[in-house]
């Protein structure tokens, strides 16, 4: 008699990719049947809010007051700026370059340059989160114009957000409203999706106390 066991196979669930699997716990997103940040649904924050109250909401835990808000657009309109170290880096990358795949390298020269201090706190890998918000849109921009015609751009503008910010170095001038309402409501869109594949590989890498730039990157 044998002594192995009959499986149903028509009981047995397919693992699909991570399905079933805990990863982690999180209190910053939920998708389900609906998307959640914080637990504001997404519906809601894209009608009602600015891609920097979500970004606030995001990385500082709450939405901001209005004092709040005026002083982090002001903080990040300060942080917009790319050293000349990266701006060397960004023009040996090819055309062809897959714009991600720039932002990673991008990303990584960050740390190189303005490397984590011993003891970083929370507070502080915050601002760096807060920098790299602020400055990607440069750092793209810079590379796609000088990659393609040679033209190093001048990356500041008097725009007090993101979206107006890098649709102001694309187009050469100060966008529509409607433009800028179109982006803004893109960005907040894709600020954050849960557990995707990029977010996994981040948590795995920063829970070996990794740095914040090669977390991100």
């Amino acid at each position: 008699m044998s002594a192995s066991i009959s499986i149903d196979e028509k009981k047995v669930k397919k693992s699909v990719a991570l399905s079933g699997i805990t990863a982690g716990n999180t209190a910053i997103c939920k998708v389900g049947d609906s998307l959640t940040y914080r637990g504001f649904d997404i519906i809601e924050l894209a009608q009602n809010s600015t891609f920097e109250e979500v970004a606030h909401l995001l990385i500082h835990g709450a939405l901001p007051t209005q004092a709040e808000l005026d002083e982090y657009k002001r903080r990040l309109q300060g942080m917009r700026s790319i050293p000349p170290q990266l701006k060397a880096v960004l023009e040996q990358i090819p055309a062809n370059a897959h714009p991600m795949n720039m932002l990673q390298v991008a990303c990584s020269t960050m740390g190189t340059i303005y490397p984590e201090k011993d003891g970083l706190n929370m507070q502080g890998a915050k601002v760096i989160i807060d920098g790299l918000v602020a400055s990607f849109g440069s750092m793209l921009l810079y590379w796609w114009f000088f990659s393609r015609s040679g033209r190093r751009i001048e990356v500041e503008t008097d725009d007090d957000t993101v979206a107006g910010h890098f649709l102001h170095l694309l187009h050469g001038k100060s966008p529509s409203e409607l433009e800028q309402r179109a982006l803004n409501k893109s960005l907040i869109l894709y600020a954050e999706h849960e557990l995707a594949a990029s977010t996994f590989t981040t948590r795995v890498i920063s829970g070996t106390l990794s740095d914040v730039y090669s977390s991100i990157s």
